[in-house]
């Protein structure tokens, strides 16, 4: 007779029907917008009753804010694991940019194009977003601050070329909205990739003919 599994509590049930809807919310919020999507979809995306999501979540506003809190926590805790992979074993500018490029395209922006408007209107929501956005760009700079120790940069000038790449990376996510032209970003990034190792190099006195040099040595 097959033995009977432990029955899940109370607790990680409502822990199980929560990531349901926050998957959910982040789900249509990158297919269909935060306009065209409601609290009723978000439920009948995440398989459970209308009811039991207004149990766990007042307004639209409230699971939206929730939604991306995940999102972007999920994202931080991968760009701590990357600089502690930089800080262990090394890392270049090349990784953290592709890094950084697949990470945004792989709907984090989508969906963060969809939020941005009602944080700029929604105060209420805006003040729920701020922090995680803030534990975001702390992440970021973790990532940052360790390739500039690496290679012997100064963090502030390291941290104005980490803005300066993911001012880049959005404004290519928002350009591809419209432009399916993989060709194109790809030649974007590798444009950006060799400016960054310059720049990298520079910061550092260390210019390109010395590496050379140092190669040949």
């Amino acid at each position: 007779m097959k033995p009977r599994g432990r029955r899940k509590t109370q607790q990680e049930r409502t822990a199980d029907t929560t990531l349901k809807l926050l998957n959910a919310t982040i789900d249509l919020l990158h297919d269909r917008g935060l306009s065209r999507m409601s609290t009723s979809d978000i439920a009948q995306a995440a398989g459970v009753s209308r009811g039991a999501l207004t149990h766990h979540f007042s307004s639209k506003e409230e699971i939206i804010a929730a939604a991306v809190s995940h999102q972007l926590r999920n994202a931080t805790a991968g760009l701590h694991k990357m600089a502690e992979g930089i800080r262990q074993s090394g890392g270049t500018s090349d990784e953290i940019v592709d890094y950084l490029w697949h990470m945004m395209k792989d709907r984090l922006f989508y969906v963060t194009m969809e939020y941005l408007p009602e944080a700029r209107h929604n105060a209420e929501f805006r003040t729920a977003i701020i922090p995680v956005v803030k534990e975001f760009h702390a992440g970021l700079n973790s990532v940052w601050a360790e390739l500039a120790g690496q290679v012997g940069v100064e963090v502030k000038n390291a941290l104005v070329l980490m803005n300066a790449t993911m001012c880049l990376i959005r404004g290519m996510i928002a350009q591809s909205a419209t432009r399916d032209d993989p060709a194109y970003f790809d030649a974007l990034l590798s444009f950006w990739k060799e400016q960054m190792r310059r720049e990298f190099m520079l910061r550092n006195n260390e210019y390109p003919q010395v590496r050379a040099n140092r190669s040949r040595a």
